[in-house]
């Protein structure tokens, strides 16, 4: 999951969660989309942050889901392990709070032992579940990251306007993401507002990676990318969805079929045992839903494409698992969270503005309604392809980040972070895994 993200923060802002040591502006600083967002409550502080979701999957066979002096500043971490197995799904949360110094240069020698100590131990490092993981699993380290689009951020800077331009500069921006792969060491990362993917890939090659790209279709310049690290893994299969022709906007989702390398998972990943290639095999999904709030029957009719597709590849490779990644641009509270987590909904139950809980955020805690809302045919037909008013998906999905102990100032009722996106105009959950 908009874990999918890395944080920007900003030092008269807020280091909200996967701030790096010191000042770090990895990528995705900031609301996707068109900009025009409500404004949601915010705090008094301005700053444009947006964190990484990076999660463990441990597969096996399972049935198909900076200059201020003296400024301090917070910086926390999440990860998750997951674990599939036959019957089973564990988890492992790592949950880091550390604190990182800005001097000015007069003072900086004076500190200079103190913030090499800061610096080694604000490395973040992984904790592991107490609920049983097999011994023979696979371990693949999986990261979701919307980037924030150059030209994006060049034509809203409404949302940014507390953020230095440097901090903007795009060369700037990928070598911190650069240098964020590196610690985290991810096997499949998936990467959401992408518009310069020929730059990405000749950085990303040189740490061993290899990438596959969609565009956005009609006048966009941005679009999605999965890269994996070619020495752990092959691509078996690729395809993707260009979601205008079936008349639901101009954007994309990407689906990859990896399997294992063999050669290398058990030196690299823990493997012990000889299993068939479909159980080494497992399907990778990205995707960047809609923004516009007030278009739900297009969100959901996006979400169903993308999921119908994720089941049928699970199927055609051999029942493998599923791995879904991606900016939904839908709250936690939201409808389309309670579909993607209890594979059915009852649109006419919920306004079609509502449907990702991005309007009034706060007021939609509750999945239950009493009222029945009108939804003409064609919302319908988006929605649901079929023009019914029903929605059914068959994968097991959950949420790498639910389900995981956490505390109530990092996360909501659903387990899911409070936060995965912040600009001057929005604050909030958005992106998952």
């Amino acid at each position: 999951m908009h874990l999918s993200r890395f944080t920007y923060s900003s030092d008269k802002g807020l280091s909200t969660p996967y701030a790096p040591p010191k000042f770090k502006s990895p990528g995705n600083m900031g609301r996707i989309g068109d900009g025009r967002y409500p404004p949601a409550e915010q705090p008094s502080r301005s700053s444009a942050s947006k964190r990484s979701r990076t999660s463990q999957f441990d597969v096996g066979q399972h049935r198909s889901k900076k200059k201020q002096r003296g400024t301090i500043r917070q910086t926390e971490t999440e990860t998750e392990t997951l674990t599939l197995n036959h019957t089973s799904t564990s988890y492992t949360r790592t949950y880091a709070t550390s604190s990182t110094f800005s001097y000015n240069r007069r003072k900086e020698k004076r500190h200079k032992g103190k913030s090499k100590r800061t610096s080694a131990e604000d490395k973040r490092k992984w904790v592991y579940s107490t609920h049983d993981v097999s011994p023979y699993l696979d371990r693949v380290v999986f990261m979701s990251y919307n980037i924030l689009g150059v030209k994006n951020a060049a034509n809203h800077e409404d949302l940014y306007h507390n953020v230095a331009p440097k901090y903007l500069d795009w060369d700037y921006r990928k070598r911190l993401i650069r240098k964020e792969i590196r610690e985290y060491n991810p096997g499949i990362m998936c990467f959401q507002e992408v518009d310069c993917y020929d730059d990405l890939d000749y950085l990303l090659q040189k740490e061993g990676f290899k990438g596959v790209y969609q565009a956005r279709t009609g006048d966009a310049c941005d679009g999605c990318a999965i890269f994996w690290n070619r020495e752990l893994f092959d691509l078996l299969h690729e395809e993707s969805i260009e979601f205008q022709e079936f008349d639901l906007r101009n954007n994309v989702c990407q689906l990859c079929v990896f399997k294992m390398n063999v050669k290398n998972s058990s030196k690299d990943m823990g493997a012990s045992n000889s299993e068939s290639i479909s159980s080494r095999s497992f399907v990778v999904g990205n995707i960047h839903v809609l923004f516009n709030p007030n278009r739900g029957d297009i969100k959901l009719g996006q979400v169903r494409l993308f999921l119908e597709s994720a089941q049928r590849l699970s199927l055609e490779w051999g029942d493998i698992p599923v791995v879904l990644a991606g900016d939904l641009n839908s709250m936690p509270q939201s409808a389309m969270y309670q579909f993607l987590t209890s594979s059915k909904l009852d649109i006419q139950m919920h306004e079609r503005k509502q449907i990702s809980g991005q309007i009034y955020p706060s007021q939609n805690r509750s999945f239950k309604s009493s009222f029945i809302y009108r939804w003409s045919d064609e919302e319908l037909r988006l929605a649901t392809g079929t023009g019914a008013s029903h929605l059914i998906h068959q994968l097991q999905l959950r949420s790498a980040y639910a389900g995981v102990p956490g505390s109530s100032g990092t996360r909501d009722n659903s387990g899911e972070p409070l936060v995965t996106s912040y600009h001057s105009k929005f604050m909030g959950t958005v992106d998952y895994i």
